[in-house]
């Protein structure tokens, strides 16, 4: 079921505490699979777990959060090698494609050895709904700030571009994140940035931004521009709040 437009959920959360589980999708998860359209069936939900590098653990975790959600859990797996023949027949069955958090840097590299670049703005274009958490937010963007490189954030430039935007992720709850956003945009590293405090998530139809949403009561998205002066301006963007 194809979403009404290209869709992109790009988010700093998704995941909560389980009731008989250590982790559940929250509304986040929920609210893209809602954009999915599905109806008359259990929604399909890719799994992509590269920037974790397809830990077992964190794919079983999700399976069980898929089953308490009533959605049908299908991970794409890169290490060793795709664990599928069609990568992107594979991507296109599905109604949300959720890409997990890690190295938003390794991520973008193995995608490109495999093609995936390219497939994403197929299956984007399909109507098949982006989502993600953290690394599985930036990617989506033209450029974020990072910790794939070490301590020290830095910024990554080599985002799919789905969106044409920078972005800032975990903006509220890692104390260097505000400030590298806004030195990254002061030096022109970083053009206009759409930033989200953990638990809330952007929605884009198309390239523009048609939402914000967020998971957790308080929390909000920013927008982050460098004024021709050379000065730079945050805007907050009160989201909607998911039940």
């Amino acid at each position: 079921m194809p979403a009404d437009s290209p869709t992109i959920v790009a988010t700093s959360g998704g995941y909560v505490p389980g009731r008989r589980s250590r982790t559940a999708f929250g509304p986040l998860v929920r609210h893209a699979v809602d954009l999915a359209g599905v109806h008359g069936r259990r929604p399909r939900l890719g799994y992509v777990g590269t920037a974790n590098g397809d830990q077992q653990f964190a794919i079983a975790e999700r399976h069980e959060a898929a089953r308490t959600a009533g959605f049908d859990l299908n991970p794409l797996r890169l290490f060793t090698m795709p664990n599928v023949d069609d990568v992107e027949g594979y991507l296109r069955e599905q109604d949300v494609v959720w890409v997990d958090g890690g190295s938003v840097a390794n991520l973008l590299a193995v995608w490109r050895v495999h093609g995936l670049d390219e497939i994403f703005r197929r299956v984007w274009e399909a109507g098949v709904v982006l989502a993600g958490v953290s690394a599985g937010s930036i990617c989506w963007h033209t450029s974020g700030t990072t910790d794939s490189f070490g301590p020290e954030l830095q910024a990554v430039h080599n985002g799919l571009g789905l969106v044409p935007y920078g972005n800032g992720v975990h903006y509220d709850s890692e104390e260097r994140r505000r400030p590298a956003v806004h030195r990254l945009v002061a030096t022109g590293e970083l053009g206009r940035a759409y930033c989200t405090d953990d638990g809330v998530g952007l929605v884009y139809q198309g390239t523009e931004l048609a939402e914000t949403v967020t998971e957790r009561p308080g929390k909000s998205a920013y927008v982050v521009e460098r004024r021709g002066d050379g000065s730079v301006v945050e805007e907050r963007i009160e989201p909607h709040l998911l039940r």
